[in-house]
This record gives structure tokens, C-alpha cells and sequence, in this order.
């Protein structure tokens, strides 16, 4: 699907033009997430998620980006499951990491192509590998991908976020984690009535930054002031002193059914949150760099 024809079927949610959303182009996002859909449910140990793992390498290796993987097995209640981590390693003029990330499986249910949660994210992020991984950063950014985000049975400890609780644990047996000064995590960001709260678990500080952000550029009817506390992919590294935001919308009335479809999916309310993690990466830069 071209940007045209994206613009010519979406109408009124067709993606502002990316000069006016600092550089993020809400119908490139809008393309991947269209293409991840097209390849069914994406759950981890499948080929679909195989498909989108490939996917997503050979776009971010388009992109010029430097792309790492992490291959590891999670204990699960189906049993131990192959499982894939995609970082991007963005080399900034600092050591101070600033670290971006979503979740790119789908959850294990029958016909789920999750187009909202699993895609609209993982578009958001690759559209902001092409913008990032083309310019020179005043920080060091890294975007990861991660796998395992959803549960194989009831959400827990110990079932579900397999991805983040991997990675977490792997800086932090490293110096690496104390690099990172700010974590901000994107999950359900492509509806088109989006409406995200402020979620209660996130640092103070940091929700701040973005939701301030969000207001400067005008989406304060989008970016609101209630607070809702949600479990999700930022909690390893809140858990190990991390600052983390987690920007999600959880509303939408078909999350975790069938109903999660394209048809759901603005390009405008990709190139919206797109649009306030640029500036917030921005205002992050001023403060750590």
C-alpha cells in the first residue's frame, strides 16, 4: 500500500505531513503495521512470528541501522519456547542511553493479528529506527524489539513480558543498564479514537516530560490527565530502578479479541504519538546530554 493510497482511503485519519510532525511519517508507520497484519498471528515459536522477526531485521538493515539479536528459551506452560529480542544500537555523541521499545508478538489465540497490540507499536518503532538511525544524536538510542510480551495462559509474574524480563536481566548482570536514563515503551498507540492516560506504575518525572511534551504540540485532548495502573513490558526495568513510561492506550473496547484488525489502525494517531516521541527524545537530550 502507497502512502497515496493510504492518505486517499483513510480521510480524515490520514497522517499530517511528516515536516510537521518533526520528521515521523505517520503513513510509513501505517505501511508497516499493514504488512505485519498481512502476515497473520505473529505468537512467539511460530512462523508467523518468524515472519515478522524477518520483517523487521531486513527494514531496520534497509534503514542502515546497527541490529542486534538476543536468541533465548522461555520457560512457558506450553513448555520452553524459542524466543527472539531485536535491539537497535543507535550511537550518539553521549554513552547516555535513552531506550525505546515495543513488543512485536501477538497474543496466542485463534485469528488474533493483532494490527493494534503488537503492530501499531512495532510500525511506530520502525518508522522511528528510519528517522533516527539517519541523523546524528546528541544521545545514544536504542529501540528494542521485544518478543513474549503476552501471556500463554493467565498474565503473571511469571507468564507474559518474557522479552523485557530477559533483556532487564541481561544489562543488569552487565554495566550496561546504568547507561539508561530514561526507558519509554509504546503498546496499543494506532486507534483511532486514541485516548491514553497517564499510567500509574511509570516514573513521575519522565510521565511528565512526555505528557507536557504531548501539550506543547497540541494533542492534550489525546495525551489526558487521568491515571490508570498497568501491567506491561517497562516493570523489569522499573523493578530495577529504570526510569520507564509506558504510552498505551488499553481501551479499546476488541483488545485480545479477534476484532484487533487494520481497520482499527489511524495513520494519524501513529504520526501523533510518533510526533511525541521525537520531541520527548528531544527534551531528554537537553537533560542528559
Amino acid at each position: 500500500m502507497s502512502p497515496a493510497q493510504i492518505a486517499a482511503e483513510q480521510g480524515a485519519d490520514a497522517a499530517p505531513p511528516p515536516e510537521s510532525t518533526g520528521g515521523f511519517d505517520g503513513r510509513r508507520a501505517y505501511t508497516h503495521v499493514a504488512r505485519l497484519v498481512a502476515i497473520g498471528p505473529r505468537s512467539p515459536g511460530t512462523e508467523g512470528i518468524r515472519k515478522a522477526r524477518e520483517y523487521i531485521r531486513s527494514q531496520l538493515q534497509t534503514f542502515g541501522c546497527k541490529v542486534e539479536t538476543d536468541n533465548f528459551h522461555a520457560s512457558t506452560i506450553i513448555g520452553s519456547v524459542a524466543m527472539e529480542n531485536i535491539l537497535v544500537n543507535i550511537t550518539g555523541e553521549s554513552p547516555n542511553v535513552i531506550l525505546l521499545t515495543t513488543h512485536y508478538d501477538t497474543k496466542r489465540m485463534e485469528n488474533f493479528v493483532g494490527a493494534n497490540d503488537g503492530g501499531s507499536s512495532t510500525g511506530l518503532m520502525l518508522e522511528l529506527a528510519r528517522l533516527l538511525c539517519s541523523r546524528k544524536n546528541a544521545l545514544t538510542v536504542w529501540i528494542a524489539f521485544f518478543d513474549g510480551e503476552e501471556a500463554f495462559g493467565e498474565w503473571s509474574a511469571t507468564d507474559g513480558t518474557f522479552g523485557s524480563r530477559q533483556m532487564a536481566a541481561k544489562l543488569a548482570a552487565s554495566s550496561e543498564l546504568k547507561r539508561i536514563k530514561a526507558m519509554m515503551l509504546a503498546d496499543l498507540i494506532g486507534d483511532r479514537k486514541l485516548w491514553i492516560k497517564r499510567e500509574g506504575n511509570s516514573t513521575r518525572w519522565l510521565t511528565d516530560l512526555v505528557w507536557a511534551t504531548a501539550a506543547r504540540l497540541g494533542y492534550r485532548s489525546i495525551f489526558v490527565d487521568a491515571t490508570v495502573p498497568i501491567e506491561d513490558d517497562h516493570l523489569p526495568f522499573l523493578k530495577r530502578d529504570v526510569p520507564a513510561v509506558d504510552v498505551i492506550d488499553l481501551d479499546a473496547p476488541y483488545w485480545h479479541t479477534s476484532g484487533d484488525t487494520l481497520d482499527k489502525i489511524s495513520p494519524r494517531s501513529l504520526a501523533v504519538v510518533g510526533h511525541v516521541f521525537v520531541e520527548s527524545l528531544a527534551e531528554l537530550e537537553k537533560k542528559f546530554h
